[in-house]
């Protein structure tokens, strides 16, 4: 056994549950669990070791994480032979390093904090990319964006998509929802930031009259109290309704009953809320912007403007068009969705480290 190779993990995101890169950690680990990997050790970092440890045993070995390792004096010195950095914003490093796998989810940042290559941001990030010996990325476009902004060194590059987190479908019989459910629905779920671009689907709303609109998130930061600003200023308080964060139970709940999925985010590395609304077969509506038409593929419908009028139209154009195709829009959903598998694209990811470490 002394021949395994150690292979650190840097996943302290996991706890972070609701946001896409706690989610990510946490199906990346999972997808890991069902796989055999004899001649290589891992080891998770996490706050919350044996939380970890009871759901995955012996599997894995388990690092509790520290905020002081986020300075350079206290990093991590414990020499591993691969460190895998599963986000490109993580500030743990390891102290030392002998091969350095980095995951980009996107570099969004460089265009809404700065594109100045000298801005701390981005200093850091160019770090990471200039110690990596292999690069991976999860879409075609965030290896797009990350080449149009920053010199990327001539290491292996692969693009590995996530899979779909919605693996077992929860009886929500006895969900009770906080908003009102009794009308037709449009839903939306994520982070309440800009980019999400929620206005342009509230706006449109003030020409739809029969149905209501819910989104579910995190909305009491900025961008929160601006949207719920844009709901009352146009006297929609009684049509589009804020959940706040849901369970997962509250999601497929509101996900299962929606007549329709909308996600007009102007910035996506990947998008995961479209493909679980697509696993209840039904249909999605995304912006035609980054990463989203990689995603959604030929079973969504597009915007490709965010005036309210034309919104509309390519709403109820699709709208129609699954109402007279139930059952074969329904199967192209489900397939489409079905193709984003986690245990699928943790294989991939075990033989990327197979490979850094031959």
């Amino acid at each position: 056994m002394s021949n395994q190779k150690s292979i650190f993990l840097e996943t302290h995101n996991i706890n972070n549950r609701a946001g896409g890169l706690g989610t990510f950690n946490y199906e990346l680990i999972k997808g890991l669990s069902q796989l055999e990997f004899n001649d290589l050790k891992l080891t998770l970092n996490a706050s919350d070791t044996k939380l970890l440890e009871s759901e995955f045993g012996k599997k894995f070995n388990y690092n509790k994480y520290s905020n002081l390792t986020r300075m350079k004096f206290f990093r991590i010195r414990k020499k591993y032979d691969l460190w895998h950095s599963v986000n490109q914003n993580t500030k743990v490093e390891p102290f030392t390093c002998r091969k350095y796998l980095l995951t980009i989810h996107d570099v969004n940042f460089a265009e809404e904090v700065s594109s100045d290559i000298n801005h701390k941001r981005n200093k850091l990030f160019l770090e990471k990319l200039n110690k990596s010996t292999a690069i991976t990325y999860i879409s075609e476009f965030s290896k797009k964006q990350t080449h149009q902004y920053f010199s990327v060194p001539n290491v292996p590059e692969y693009v590995i998509y996530n899979g779909n987190p919605i693996t077992n479908l929860l009886d929500t019989s006895s969900y009770i929802a906080e908003v009102p459910v009794h009308k037709p629905f449009f839903y939306t779920i994520g982070d309440f930031i800009e980019r999400k671009n929620y206005e342009s689907i509230i706006n449109m709303m003030k020409l739809v009259k029969d149905y209501n609109l819910i989104i579910s998130g995190n909305n009491n930061k900025k961008y929160g109290e601006e949207i719920k600003k844009l709901i009352s200023d146009n006297g929609l308080t009684n049509q589009v309704f804020l959940t706040g964060k849901v369970t997962d139970e509250g999601k497929q709940f509101f996900m299962k009953n929606c007549s329709a999925f909308l996600f007009p985010s102007i910035r996506e590395g990947f998008g995961l809320p479209p493909i679980e609304a697509m696993s209840f077969g039904k249909p999605v509506f995304l912006s035609d912007k980054t990463s989203l038409p990689e995603i959604g593929g030929n079973a969504a419908n597009y915007w490709n403007n965010f005036d309210p009028e034309s919104m509309k139209n390519t709403l109820f154009e699709g709208l129609n068009h699954y109402e007279n195709n139930k059952i074969e829009c329904e199967r192209i959903l489900t397939e489409r969705a079905a193709s984003f598998n986690w245990k699928t694209a943790a294989a991939e990811y075990l033989e990327v480290y197979n490979s850094i470490l031959l």
